[in-house]
């Protein structure tokens, strides 16, 4: 999509009706999406800039368009500057916008075409290549309309490397390790998955801990764990309420 940096809330303005409303607006570094806020016109963009400079002085402000109510998915990798294994596809069930580590994840993809996949599957190879990377990488992405947009690309472990190794059945952080530390290349490695249906990641919540706490959902991250679930097919009766009722509305 289309984006653009920001040191005040005049250049933010500038930039957001350049790329268009609605925008996220994020500071350049952030971790749990602290401070990424979606907003629609320049009276919210102007608070929310204002709170980020107050809360993170100094920081570069990054505004992306948003798109709205669109898939997202992330892939995980290893690349040993030669070769890249993708280790796993997963698919949210809430839409874009929702903090990837509050989302429902379905391992592997269950619903993205077999286009997009391959369109996503290519992406990550080039990317992981072109950065020279050695070790993993995680990578995000928007689907909309057949599309696939780069949301971020994190050259290192994510949260959901584990939850996929688990999932497989494949030490793929101790062979990420040794492809780092130069001792092994992926070629030396048999990699076999192991996985019967579906494995979904739920995230865990503790609001009954802080009830003063929004529960609504957005681009902060507010989930405190995690849990996996495995599930025979589709049309097993958790999942099929789980996509039922999945959120269609953010926070901002």
């Amino acid at each position: 999509p289309k984006y653009g940096t920001a040191f005040s809330t005049d250049d933010a303005i500038e930039v957001a009706n350049e790329v268009g409303y609605p925008v996220l607006v994020r500071p350049s570094y952030v971790l749990g999406g602290q401070r990424m806020r979606i907003v629609i016109n320049d009276d919210e963009l102007e608070k929310s800039v204002l709170s980020l400079l107050k809360h993170l002085p100094g920081n570069k402000i990054l505004i992306d368009h948003f798109l709205d109510r669109c898939q997202e998915a992330e892939i995980d990798a290893i690349c040993d500057g030669e070769e890249v294994h993708i280790m796993g596809i997963m698919e949210h069930i809430e839409p874009a916008g929702i903090h990837s580590g509050d989302s429902h994840s379905v391992l592997p993809v269950f619903n993205l075409g077999k286009l997009e996949v391959e369109e996503m599957v290519d992406i990550a190879k080039k990317i992981a290549l072109k950065l020279n990377i050695r070790g993993l990488i995680n990578i995000q992405y928007a689907i909309k309309d057949g599309k696939v947009f780069v949301i971020e690309a994190n050259p290192r472990a994510s949260r959901t490397t584990p939850f996929i190794a688990k999932a497989y059945g494949v030490p793929f952080l101790n062979i990420a390790t040794q492809v780092m530390l130069g001792d092994k290349k992926l070629k030396d490695f048999t990699i076999e998955k192991k996985l019967e249906g579906y494995a979904v990641k739920e995230p865990i919540f503790s609001f009954n801990k802080f009830p003063n706490v929004n529960k609504e959902l957005g681009p902060e991250m507010k989930s405190t764990g995690e849990a996996i679930r495995y599930i025979k097919d589709l049309r097993d009766p958790w999942f099929r309420t789980l996509y039922k009722e999945r959120s269609m509305h953010l926070s901002k």
